[in-house]
């Protein structure tokens, strides 16, 4: 297992980079694709003072190439003026760890798995953004991001959870799912936050809005207004509004008015599935499972399908996507199939979806969408990557999402359950 990441105080890492006044050896960790680039430009620099004085600029394009936040806090702990100069370039956002059911984070393209302490007595139960979806020894919940420590509370929300847990256990023993989103990045707007949750199955929904820090709102047993409840399925926010979906692929949009501990009401927008359906590169003889997502992407709402196969009991894979965009310009409104992503990359996840412009998130590539095993799985899997992968929109191509050295993952054998966790630029 990886040592834990230093911070930007402390010095190099022992047995990862050396540093001297002759030159600069790093180890593999920073072999990464592109880095050819980089280590040529660098080679030549040092024809002309030592390392320390590196112009600012070939750093960044060294910082640039590196995918990993590890690689990239290796390099800042080579000496102080690399240090400080790495913190004043405009970097793309690391690609995003995933977060572990055991309390570890995978890196893919470092290939390695970090840890990170919790609070004590505090239990991980998912991650949105940038933040671990925590539920303490006490039963408090809350947002806490691991490097900073900043927490946001989620007031009365265990009360909620639990009865949830409580009711599902008598039904069935797959585990309660549930989804966490926010309008907008948990960052820049704190006080506004408006984070809403769904916890249950299509049988039993409760739908929390959260107004941290001092106010929760539990609506169970939520109904349209034609008085019937939805089989909700997914929710996502767009311009400040709540949007859920049905099993069905009805969505309705959710107003609160002006007092939110009001009755909400649910609006049908979309009432039927328009272009939904089999992509036609699929065969019309076979039986296939279907998970449906709500996400924002780039100012649209879309309804992206995931279709799987099974070849046995819990032992599904994912042969292909239906991408459909939310049309609200007519009434109603109706679902259009789109081919593109509009340059963005979308990590896809059943807990958490997030949307970023390709350019902002190193290592990511345009019109792609990375989905990782977010169903149960066998519990004789000790493959957290056994149905993760890159799926193009554009050409229908599935790809690997590929590991330098997947021997690190067997030796993290559990029962797999991942989320994307999304790394700060500012660290």
């Amino acid at each position: 297992m990886a040592s834990p990441l230093p911070t930007h105080g402390q010095g190099p890492i022992p047995g990862d980079t050396q540093a001297s006044a002759g030159g600069f050896h790093t180890f593999p960790s920073l072999a990464d694709q592109g880095t050819k680039f980089s280590k040529t430009c660098i080679m030549k620099a040092a024809q002309f003072g030592p390392w320390s004085d590196l112009p600012t600029e070939l750093l960044g394009l060294v910082l640039k190439r590196l995918d990993s936040l590890a690689d990239r806090v290796r390099l800042r702990a080579v000496c102080h003026p690399w240090r400080s100069n790495s913190m004043l370039q405009n970097l793309p956002l690391p690609f995003p760890w995933l977060t572990l059911t055991n309390g570890t984070f995978l890196s893919i393209p470092g290939s390695e798995v970090h840890r990170m302490p919790l609070p004590d007595g505090a239990r991980w139960q998912g991650s949105i953004d940038n933040r671990l979806f925590l539920i303490s020894c006490d039963g408090a919940c809350s947002l806490l991001n691991p490097f900073s420590k900043s927490t946001l509370e989620l007031p009365n929300l265990a009360s909620v959870w639990q009865r949830e847990i409580d009711n599902h256990a008598e039904y069935t023993d797959d585990p309660v799912s549930y989804k966490l989103v926010a309008p907008s990045p948990l960052e820049s707007s704190p006080k506004s936050l408006v984070a809403a949750v769904i916890i249950g199955n299509c049988y039993s929904v409760d739908l929390c809005v959260v107004r941290p820090p001092a106010t929760t709102y539990s609506f169970r047993g939520i109904r349209t207004a034609l008085g019937e409840p939805p089989t909700l399925v997914d929710l996502a926010f767009l311009d400040g509004r709540l949007y859920v979906v049905s099993g069905f692929f009805k969505l309705f949009v959710v107003d609160f008015g002006e007092n939110l501990g009001t009755y909400p009401k649910m609006t049908c927008v979309i009432d039927s599935g328009g272009d939904c359906g089999t992509p036609q590169y699929l065969s019309k003889k076979v039986l296939y499972g279907l998970s449906q997502y709500l996400v924002e992407c780039g100012g649209r709402l879309l309804m992206v399908q995931r279709f799987t196969h099974s070849q046995g009991f819990r032992n599904s894979h994912t042969v292909g996507f239906n991408v459909l965009e939310a049309d609200l310009r007519t009434d109603p409104g109706q679902w259009r199939t789109v081919s593109d992503l509009g340059g963005h990359a979308l990590f896809l996840g059943k807990q958490s979806s997030k949307s970023l412009p390709a350019g902002e998130c190193s290592g990511s590539q345009e019109d792609c969408i990375y989905f990782i095993c977010d169903y149960p799985c066998p519990e004789s899997s000790a493959e957290p990557l056994r149905d993760a992968a890159i799926y193009n929109v554009r050409s229908g191509i599935i790809m690997p999402l590929h590991l330098r050295n997947p021997a690190v993952l067997q030796r993290q054998a559990c029962q797999w359950g991942l989320t994307w966790f999304f790394l700060s630029e500012a660290i």
